[in-house]
C-alpha cells in the first residue's frame, strides 16, 4: 500500500518531502503528491509525513 495526499486539502507546506525516507514526496502544480511505486509507509514505522503534516486527515492509506 501507499499513503496518499488530499490535494484539496494539502497547504504545500512542504514539511512532509523532507521527512520522507524514499523521497516519495514532490512537488506537482500547486500541491504535493506521493509517488505510491516509491511509498513504503516508512516500512511499519508510523508515517514521518503525517507525523509532520500540519493538516489533520490531509495524507491518508490509498
Amino acid at each position: 500500500m501507499a499513503l496518499k495526499i488530499t490535494t484539496s486539502t494539502c497547504s504545500a507546506c512542504g514539511a512532509c518531502e523532507f521527512e520522507c525516507p524514499n523521497a516519495a514526496i514532490a512537488m506537482k502544480g500547486e500541491t504535493y503528491v506521493i509517488k505510491a511505486s516509491a511509498c513504503t509507509e516508512c516500512d511499519g514505522d508510523d508515517p514521518k509525513c503525517i507525523a509532520v503534516c500540519p493538516v489533520e486527515n490531509c495524507i491518508v492509506k490509498a
